[in-house]
């Protein structure tokens, strides 16, 4: 798989184009080359064919039909290996002189130049070769056969195809090869790229994109982006410092506004002026549930994992939570499920764990119509506990699920209901410190009110108490030393 997906890459399609290209230019090399070598090695045969039909004419000129025949046997006794094909005959090719037999069977052909082979159909003795000779009459009604043996130009032709073959061969793999070892280079520099990118994009603003120092333009891209992201984190940082400062600064002059908005409410006698001081103490309340929510979240962004883990149990803290909000849902006619399985434990704060699920659960309820249906479930799932919790409320439209983690980020349907946009936002920085993941989906797809589906995965806390046994028996004053062990396997609260 990992090997389909390294073909696929932009680079790999590059370089194999690159090969193509250059395996099309060897080729056209090769066989231009080819065509010359071979071109002039026929040539040469076909000059010294031509050169000794010249000799003979000369001889046939001055010495008759007699001397052609004498020199045609002269040269036939000289050359033992009978690298040279002589034939005279008659007209109805009767053999007067030559190495060979009979005349070749179709051995016509209008430009006078024929191939054939060596073998016992012309009467050849040795072993079957492939000879190139060129035919024409003489005067008197004879004819003429001279050519020229051609095995060993045939086989070194052949020699020559072979080789440009394999060398195409070669060409071809190496080209791959390396197409295949620069794509995988490239690849990786783009994964490491890709990998930190994700990291960063799942909440982890403080990594950045490595660099090989090699000043390539790898190394442009990564330190680009890595200045890219200075700046965004930046300008982050500044927007939640301002908010931060404005919710601590504003809080006590809000909070003594509203303690004296109180007692202007208990002084007065009037039934519409204790209204109104009513509804303003009730937005103070408002602003201040607001800001208060702003500053947790800030404690928690900058708390981190210095948060007090231990061992929870998740069950415990949830059906805590729908205990206290089941008396909310039954005064909306609320179907309240709960499916809870027990002994559900991972490291966490109990604290910002029972703030994370009573705001779940406050929300379902909040955007749930009466008579509507709510479910909380709590489970184990490979390495992982599950905390879930559905309704068959508004829902959130797709295209805005990425979204309402922001702060004060409120969907369209929902700004006319209490709130002030922050709940999922605390939610986030809960489930990011307990290393958890949360995912949106819709209840019921389709309908007019689809509901939603909040799902939070945080790693399980296993085997407490191999755990703790483990730790004693690292510790000085362990099982295996002289001391008492520090914590019991019965009290895991105490790891």
């Amino acid at each position: 798989m990992k090997l389909l997906s390294q073909l696929r890459t932009s680079s790999f399609q590059l370089a194999l184009l690159y090969m193509v290209v250059f395996a099309t230019s060897v080729f056209l090399l090769l066989a231009f080359i080819y065509w010359r070598t071979a071109g002039f090695m026929t040539a040469q045969t076909d000059q010294t064919i031509e050169a000794e039909i010249a000799g003979l004419a000369e001889q046939y000129r001055g010495r008759g039909i007699n001397g052609l025949i004498t020199i045609i046997r002269e040269r036939v006794a000289r050359d033992p290996n009978a690298k040279s094909i002589y034939l005279l005959t008659t007209d109805d090719f009767l053999k007067l002189a030559g190495n060979v037999e009979t005349w070749p069977e179709g051995a016509r052909s209008e430009s006078g130049w024929i191939n054939f082979t060596l073998n016992e159909s012309v009467g050849w003795q040795g072993p079957e070769r492939l000879a190139r000779a060129r035919i024409f009459e003489v005067q008197g009604g004879l004819r003429l056969l001279v050519g020229r043996d051609v095995d060993e130009l045939t086989n070194l032709k052949r020699v020559i195809e072979a080789a440009i073959n394999w060398g195409m061969g070669i060409t071809l793999g190496l080209a791959l090869l390396g197409g295949f070892l620069m794509s995988r280079s490239t690849t990786k520099r783009i994964e490491v790229i890709n990998n930190t990118s994700r990291r960063i994009m799942n909440g982890h603003l403080s990594l950045r994109i490595p660099t090989r120092g090699t000043e390539d333009d790898f190394d442009q891209l990564a330190e680009n982006l890595n200045q890219m992201l200075d700046r965004i984190v930046y300008l982050m940082e500044g927007i939640r410092h301002v908010s931060d400062s404005i919710a601590h600064d504003l809080r006590t002059p809000l909070t003594r506004l509203r303690n004296q908005l109180e007692n202007t409410l208990m002084s007065v006698d009037n039934d519409e002026a204790r209204e109104q001081a009513g509804r303003a103490v009730a937005e103070a309340d408002q602003l201040l549930a607001t800001f208060n929510a702003l500053l947790r979240i800030a404690r928690l962004e900058t708390r981190g994992n210095a948060a007090d883990m231990k061992p929870v149990s998740v069950d415990e803290v949830v059906s805590d939570a729908c205990e206290l909000y089941e008396a909310l849902a039954e005064d909306k006619e609320q179907v309240f499920e709960q499916s809870l399985e027990s002994d559900v434990m991972i490291e966490g704060d109990r604290d910002l764990l029972f703030q994370m699920v009573s705001n779940l659960i406050d929300n379902a309820i909040k955007y749930t119509p009466e008579k509507g249906g709510i479910r909380v479930v709590v489970r184990r799932e490979g390495d992982d506990s599950l905390f879930q919790v559905s309704d068959s409320g508004i829902g959130i439209p797709d295209e805005e699920k990425d979204q309402v983690f922001q702060r004060f980020y409120r969907v369209g349907k929902s700004r006319s209901l209490p709130g002030n946009g922050l709940g999922l936002s605390l939610v986030s920085a809960v489930a990011e410190i307990h290393h958890g993941g949360i995912e949106l989906t819709d209840h019921h797809p389709g309908e007019e009110n689809p509901g939603l589906t909040v799902t939070i995965r945080m790693p399980a806390y296993t085997d407490v108490k191999k755990r703790v046994r483990a730790a004693q028996l690292e510790s000085p004053g362990g099982a295996g030393g002289s001391g008492e062990p520090k914590n019991s396997p019965s009290e895991p609260s105490q790891v």
